[in-house]
């Protein structure tokens, strides 16, 4: 059974309610053996403080001892942290990264399969150990091999949303929106479309820069100068890449699912709309890596904090996306492992070649 190892994020935040109230549902582990990076005393607090049905851990020294049909958990904290609901502090962002260094080192040893990842603070981890924006970059700065870049993608059912650019002051976007970057990011996201998705030749949109497309120039020459441009470098390696099109006619039109897969240049290009959609059981992706990682789609949401008002189902969603990948990934990797070799023939004299590597119909 798949090793689902859980970061407890940030302590102040919603992190352990919508963990409590995922397992409270005693299915859970029958889909996966989840190993929890966090504290007990932690968890009792905040079950406690929200009210809500025990959850019977299971604690545990290492990730190898965790045991089937239960919530393991392993302590990383220390026993003597406090717990201040709804409010941003060191020792929070502390603990964030306590868990996230256990867990990330686990992962890189093969003691668990997948993680994913309770919502952090991104100020107040910032330390020594963490100087990135969010978990994307620390995980590409961890496991990302010669050339290999993460991507992050945002993912509902049938919509799925890239960025070309993360978590970026948006001062700064246009400077980072380069051809080479455009046509990067196509090449990832097509990738793990295929291999996390299983959709055997995706359809990918890609949006405009500027206002209305730029108008021809009008309002930006983004589009004709970059943009473009990396649809048709994209276009001709045989990728099925559409665009650019203008956010707000795209996403307002319904035009967006028609797509397997949508790019934005920014953050809250991409963003804005997908959580308009998917906020209650949106998932945040990891492409683009040799491991899996997925987080649900909100952060800390300190105003709710101790409340009793989260929902757990964007987190739940994470685990059922982190499972279907890792299966995912290994159905492909085995399907791809030995392709057909080509056969040859006589024909009338001539050699014929039969190429047995192409299907029949492809999707």
């Amino acid at each position: 059974m798949i090793k689902v190892g859980i970061t407890h994020g940030d302590i102040n935040g919603i992190g352990y309610e919508v963990i409590l109230k995922t397992f409270a549902d005693a299915g859970m582990t029958e889909l996966c053996v989840p190993v929890i990076y966090g504290s007990t005393k932690v968890a009792a607090y905040h079950r406690k403080a929200l009210e809500l049905p025990p959850v019977a851990f299971n604690l545990i020294q290492n990730a190898a001892d965790a045991s089937f049909n239960k919530v393991n958990i392993i302590n990383c904290v220390p026993d003597d942290i406090k717990v201040d609901l709804g409010k941003s502090a060191k020792a929070a962002g502390d603990s964030s990264l306590a868990a996230l260094e256990r867990a990330t080192a686990d992962l890189k040893e093969g003691l668990i399969d997948v993680l994913v990842t309770a919502p952090i603070n991104k100020d107040n981890i910032q330390q020594d150990g963490f100087q990135f924006p969010g978990h994307t970059e620390y995980l590409e700065n961890k496991f990302a091999g010669q050339g290999q870049k993460s991507l992050m993608i945002l993912a509902k059912d049938d919509l799925r949303i890239a960025l070309v650019t993360g978590h970026l002051p948006f001062a700064q976007v246009p400077s980072n929106i380069t051809k080479e970057k455009i046509v990067d990011t196509i090449s990832v996201f097509e990738e793990s479309l295929k291999r996390d998705f299983r959709i055997g030749k995706p359809r990918i949109a890609v949006l405009s820069l500027n206002p209305h497309a730029g108008e021809n120039g009008l309002l930006g020459t983004e589009e004709n100068d970059i943009i473009k441009p990396a649809l048709d470098e994209a276009s001709a390696k045989g990728t099925l890449c559409f665009g650019p099109y203008a956010a707000d006619g795209f996403f307002g039109s319904g035009y967006y699912k028609k797509f397997d897969g949508i790019i934005a240049m920014y953050h809250d290009q991409g963003l804005a709309p997908f959580k308009t959609l998917a906020m209650e059981d949106g998932v945040n992706f990891t492409a683009g890596l040799p491991i899996i990682r997925t987080s649900p789609a909100h952060g800390t949401a300190y105003n709710i904090a101790g409340k009793n008002e989260a929902s757990e189902v964007s987190f739940r969603y994470a685990i059922y996306m982190a499972i279907d990948t890792y299966n995912n990934r290994k159905d492909y990797e085995k399907a791809y492992a030995n392709p057909l070799r080509k056969l040859y023939h006589e024909k009338g004299g001539d050699n014929e070649v039969l190429d047995l590597t192409k299907e029949d119909n492809e999707d």
